[in-house]
């Protein structure tokens, strides 16, 4: 029990510490006011590994040292690393945000004939451990950005989204999917308590 609570109390002052920020590039939250549906749109390219020259360096690096432990290991993670996008992160992105608007006056959704779209381009990725008595949150950094969906140089709205952290409840995230998937819960969750405060009010 007292594990336990040592557990919740590090989660809860990381929190504190490192909340995430947001950063307005362009437009104005006000702008998304009269919007009740969003095409979503996810972006991965040139993303950031922290400790890393790229996101290949990062691969190889984690490959190997899977692969001198396991044959096919290596391949098996890589194959996942992706896979979690689709499987794992954008569905718990669009859940996290539909949630936060219960009666249904603002919905995000893929793969939509919606009028306006919200990008959400990862640009830092950090995938976090979790040994069991040593846990780093994992952390994004995204920059999210809404226009016309029939002409993109419309820009409504453009602003970067940094210190985004994840992680389970009671410090069971031992999946580091599962940990970078929370971080984008949040990621939903902060935008759309936004909305709700500088542009729906």
């Amino acid at each position: 029990m007292k594990k336990q609570l040592t557990i919740i109390s590090a989660i809860f002052f990381t929190s504190l510490m490192f909340s995430q920020k947001v950063k307005v590039k362009e437009g104005d939250f006000k702008n998304l006011k009269e919007i009740t549906e969003y095409n979503l749109q996810f972006e991965y390219s040139d993303l950031k590994i922290p400790k890393y020259d790229s996101e290949e360096d990062f691969l190889k690096d984690k490959m190997k040292k899977r692969e001198d432990k396991e044959a096919g290991a290596g391949e098996k993670f890589k194959a996942s690393w992706f896979a979690d996008r689709k499987d794992r992160y954008e569905p718990k992105f669009i859940e996290s945000f539909n949630k936060r608007f219960e009666d249904g006056e603002v919905k995000a959704t893929q793969n939509t004939a919606a009028k306006y779209t919200l990008l959400v381009k990862t640009t830092m990725m950090y995938a976090g451990y979790n040994v069991g008595i040593v846990r780093q949150n994992a952390k994004i950094e995204a920059t999210l950005v809404v226009f016309e969906t029939k002409t993109p140089d419309v820009i409504l709205f453009s602003a970067d989204y940094t210190k985004v952290e994840g992680y389970g409840a009671m410090g069971n995230d031992y999946n580091s999917g599962y940990r970078i998937s929370e971080a984008y819960a949040k990621l939903a969750k902060e935008f759309a308590k936004n909305l709700k405060k500088k542009a729906l009010k």
